[in-house]
């Protein structure tokens, strides 16, 4: 045993060096007959073999419409077979999936379709209260000048938009065929945004082989194959439903279930029963929901056995009640981030519950991770530094931001999380705070210079800065603190309502200071800790 806070996780388990495209057709051709997906708010069900084939339909459709490798697609919708379907279609063609959170406003949007050059995008026509159809309107052609293609998701005929239906074509498989061949497992796949410190979100670009890689590591963690059935409640554009959920179902021939557009406690529960689902994955706050239910005890989820929680840390009273009350003695903790492909540690299904409550696990397999000072160097184990992981997981980087892309993957090939970490004795890693500013709402990653940003451009703001505070329910929430511009009278409720219709709904802060001032170095940063103990405290006085 090393010292050191470094380990290396088990490579005798070769990686898949094949594409996204060719893991369905090995599925099909594995466990053709069996569940593969059901979509229970849209009473859609497909075997592996009839998921395969409607994949390649769509994939042809994608195809007479102009889609080619290397084209950049957008996704923007709720959960659905439709995703999934465009997932795996844009993965036989090579094309590169751009996943859009749903709760994305506007100028969110224009930000993410023009940095990555999207020249098509696959939209639901609303959700909540977002009407994607009228925003994608608004924006045009003069603000969306790469973008050649809307397709509508639904059953309604959008002008200007060509319907699902529409490329529900007969598949063409020898062309698919002659795709797959050019496609390599290094190939870029997917872009997914994850906002930066400096205010505007960042496109990490993964390929074939890091998500399949890690579905497939994740699932065998849990210990998945062809008799499970995943429960997944969380959102498909998030690493956590794409790929813990529709990759690791792939890799393994489980079955994914889908039981609502988003996370619905009892419509979770609900699905966990009716599908005898044995696993469940949700950050904290869903399973909190979910066992404050008022008839928990009648839903039968004796089936369930494992799943995963993620996205915060779980209080201790929350895993034992999870293990007990809803039967999953096998649940795990996972770790990881957007740019890991996410997950480069998580616990055992038999790991002793001190360490599913208090760490996040060992490191996860043909990937190495080590614990920092600010100095560079590895440090002892026990010792609190930054946490960095290298391996197949990294993604290739930022899209089209080699200085960013720099900033966060070293020359050795290391991504820097930004974390605080420790690493025991038995390798078992502790996250134990952020080097950045990141706010962690629900499972959401916020970050304030973003928020800060948006903020300034507010007519009557001269100054902000934006914090996390604790929160029961979500674990943190953003709070605000504003200096308006001299004469200016703005109140908490202007301050939201110039939000709400411009950022995404948690992005929003929750609570707002108007002051003065900031609270200062003498070198002229402002002291955001100092600004949290203050906020917490009138909080709890309130």
């Amino acid at each position: 045993m090393t010292d050191r806070s470094y380990a290396r996780g088990p490579t005798d388990t070769p990686m898949l060096e094949y594409s996204i495209g060719s893991a369905l057709e090995r599925a099909a051709c594995e466990w053709g007959g069996s569940r593969a997906l059901v979509s229970r708010h849209q009473q859609t069900r497909y075997t592996w073999s009839q998921l395969n084939a409607e994949v390649d339909r769509i994939a042809t459709g994608l195809l007479e419409h102009g889609i080619e490798k290397g084209d950049r697609v957008g996704i923007w919708s709720p959960n659905c077979a439709e995703w999934v379907l465009t997932q795996f279609a844009t993965a036989k063609l090579g094309a590169i999936l751009v996943t859009i959170n749903p709760a994305y406003r506007a100028t969110e949007l224009e930000y993410a379709l023009n940095k990555v050059g999207c020249c098509a995008i696959v939209t639901a026509q609303s959700f909540k209260t977002s009407n994607y159809v009228q925003m994608l309107r608004e924006l045009g052609s003069d603000k969306l000048p790469q973008l050649r293609c809307m397709i509508s998701i639904g059953d309604d005929e959008v002008d200007g938009f060509v319907p699902w239906e529409n490329l529900r074509v007969e598949a063409d498989k020898q062309h698919l065929a002659s795709i797959g061949t050019e496609i390599d497992p290094t190939d870029p796949i997917n872009i997914q945004f994850t906002s930066g410190t400096t205010g505007s979100p960042k496109g990490a670009t993964l390929t074939h082989r890091n998500i399949l890689n890690n579905g497939r590591f994740t699932a065998h963690t849990l210990r998945l194959q062809q008799s499970d059935c995943i429960c997944i409640p969380v959102p498909l554009y998030h690493c956590f439903g794409m790929v813990m959920g529709n990759l690791a179902a792939v890799t393994t021939g489980a079955a994914m279930v889908y039981a609502d557009q988003a996370f619905d406690p009892a419509k979770t529960l609900e699905a966990v029963a009716a599908e005898q689902c044995t696993a469940l994955y949700g950050v904290p706050t869903m399973f909190i929901a979910m066992l404050d239910q008022p008839n928990l005890p009648s839903y039968n989820v004796s089936s369930l056995r494992t799943g995963i929680m993620a996205g915060s840390p779980c209080p201790a009273a929350t895993m034992r009640k999870v293990m007990e009350k809803l039967n999953m003695s096998e649940v795990t903790i996972a770790y990881g981030m957007t740019e890991t492909s996410p997950v480069t540690a998580q616990t055992a299904i038999d790991d002793p519950i001190e360490k599913r409550v208090e760490t996040v696990g060992r490191v996860h397999p043909h990937v190495e991770v080590k614990i920092v000072g600010p100095d560079g160097m590895t440090l002892r184990r026990g010792e609190q530094g930054e946490y960095c992981s290298r391996g197949y997981a990294v993604m290739r980087g930022y899209w089209d931001d080699e200085e960013r892309t720099n900033e966060a993957i070293d020359a050795d090939g290391w991504m820097h999380s930004g974390d605080l970490a420790v690493m025991d004795d038995g390798g078992y890693i502790s996250i134990t705070g952020r080097i950045k500013d990141m706010i962690i709402r629900g499972g959401e990653n916020i970050y304030p210079r973003e928020i800060e940003e948006f903020l300034l451009t507010h007519p009557e703001i001269s100054d902000a800065q934006v914090f996390g505070v604790t929160d029961e329910t979500y674990g943190e929430e953003v709070c605000a603190w504003i200096i308006p511009v001299r004469g200016a009278a703005l109140s908490e409720d202007d301050i939201r309502s110039y939000c709400k219709d411009s950022i995404a709904h948690y992005k929003v802060p929750r609570y707002v200071r108007v002051v003065e001032s900031f609270i200062m170095t003498v070198t002229g940063k402002a002291q955001k800790f100092e600004m949290r103990k203050i906020a917490e405290a009138d909080l709890a006085k309130a």
